[in-house]
């Protein structure tokens, strides 16, 4: 799997990619949305071998790159019953805020419908985190739930989380065209 558009190519993530994985995993900025203020405090050997678990069909941890720089992470995970989760971090805090997001979810949204057949992309993201349900709002992600105080983030403060799906018949009846600002 390799997919681009002009300057911008998503691969899968190798052990090759564990270091920098781990540079933001360990960042505590970049990991505070997703509940991990201090950082996961992991290693890039630990890393290495959870990456050596993926697959096309059950999931796949993949790199962003901008002019093939590293600037983020996606991931896709089976969910079985041709249901696909999936998450994304524009990791290079430079690069948010520009749209990147956008462009990276079609992009990956547009494989897992029409490759790998999937008929609906679930995602979940912090209540808090008002820029992401923007971004998946404006491509036709349906908020389907609020959870409020359903876990503890890494300091042991509640959180809340809002969930959003997409269906394949509803890409299809957009023709895959979801940018709602344009």
């Amino acid at each position: 799997m390799l997919l681009k558009d002009h300057n911008l190519t998503i691969r899968p993530a190798t052990k090759d990619d564990a270091g920098i994985l781990c540079t933001w995993w360990n960042d505590g900025h970049v990991m505070a949305h997703a509940g991990f203020p201090k950082g996961l405090g992991t290693t890039p050997e630990a890393i290495a071998e959870s990456l050596a678990k993926d697959g096309d069909t059950t999931g796949r941890r993949l790199i962003l790159e901008v002019d093939s720089t590293p600037v983020g992470e996606m991931s896709y995970r089976n969910l079985g019953s041709d249901v696909v989760e999936i998450g994304i971090k524009i990791c290079d805090s430079a690069r948010q805020g520009k749209g990147l997001g956008t462009r990276f979810l079609k992009l990956l949204i547009a494989y897992l419908f029409n490759e790998l057949g999937f008929e609906k992309v679930v995602l979940d993201t912090n209540l808090k985190n008002t820029r992401a349900q923007h971004v998946y709002e404006k491509l036709g992600f349906r908020k389907v739930g609020v959870r409020i105080h359903s876990w503890k983030d890494q300091l042991g403060r509640l959180q809340s989380a809002v969930d959003y799906e997409l269906t394949q018949k509803l890409y299809i009846m957009e023709g895959g065209n979801f940018d709602k600002d344009r």
